[in-house]
């Protein structure tokens, strides 16, 4: 995608003509706020993964390479439930795939040249996009996204490198409560998109399925048969709206 030549001026970014440009002092502070907050979460993903047996390196290696984090903890909580590690990894690669949505979205808001966009997508996650999406115009989401992408990434691999290391030292993860601070944090930036009923059938079904089959199924299987969800209430929706024009029909006869 070529450069846009008026990209960072008021009113030029995706908001549309008019939109006022946010002070950059503004998009700096919200995205170091995003990124210390979430970053710090990394000493947990590191206290968990040697807890479920991962030496330091393969624990290193996964926040550098994959830098997920609702992937990763899917894939060391697997692991240390005594899932199979191709079912975990599995699981963590779908939970993955929506980075590449995301993507999508980025790729048009942003415009970056094309040859910085095979770096930028290693920092393509939940909380640059929010971010990024939340600015006026193109120049404060850039901003916001290069801000957030670069403390997340130094941040959450620091304290999964001091997590690591201090695990024996903590002990058992779970009377910590560590293990659920991925998942809380995925939550906490997932529910306030939940605003249409589509969007929360979706979102409460994939509950139902993956806490009812967890104690009958594999360790990683039930996140991978929750995905069923949003085929499920897409397929729910598609049927009812073609029976509204058949019940409509049969009104005017």
């Amino acid at each position: 995608m070529r450069e846009d030549p008026s990209a960072g001026t008021a009113g030029s970014g995706p908001a549309g003509a008019g939109t006022a440009g946010k002070p950059e002092a503004a998009v700096v502070r919200d995205a170091l706020g995003v990124g210390v907050a979430v970053g710090l979460s990394g000493f947990a993903f590191g206290v968990t993964s040697a807890g479920a047996g991962l030496t330091l390196l393969q624990t290193c290696a996964l926040s550098l390479l994959v830098f997920t984090g609702a992937s990763q903890f899917a894939l060391v909580g697997a692991l240390a439930g005594g899932g199979n590690p191709f079912t975990a990894a599995a699981g963590a690669f779908f939970l993955g795939t929506r980075n590449a949505f995301y993507g999508l979205r980025l790729s048009q808001l942003l415009a970056l040249p094309r040859s910085v966009k095979p770096f930028a997508a290693q920092w393509v996650i939940d909380e640059t996009t929010a971010v990024a999406l939340a600015q006026p115009d193109r120049r404060s989401a850039r901003l916001g996204f290069t801000v957030t992408g670069l403390t997340l990434y130094v941040l959450w691999n620091l304290t999964t490198l001091l997590g690591a290391l201090g695990a024996e030292a903590i002990g058992d993860t779970a009377a910590w409560g560590l293990d659920a601070a991925g998942p809380a944090v995925f939550l906490a930036l997932l529910a306030p998109m939940l605003r249409t009923a589509t969007e929360r059938a979706t979102a409460g079904i994939a509950v139902v399925l993956g806490l009812g089959l967890l104690p009958v199924l594999p360790a990683g299987v039930p996140v991978l048969v929750a995905a069923l969800a949003a085929p499920a209430v897409l397929w729910a929706r598609g049927r009812r709206a073609g029976k509204r024009p058949e019940q409509e029909e049969e009104t005017d006869r």
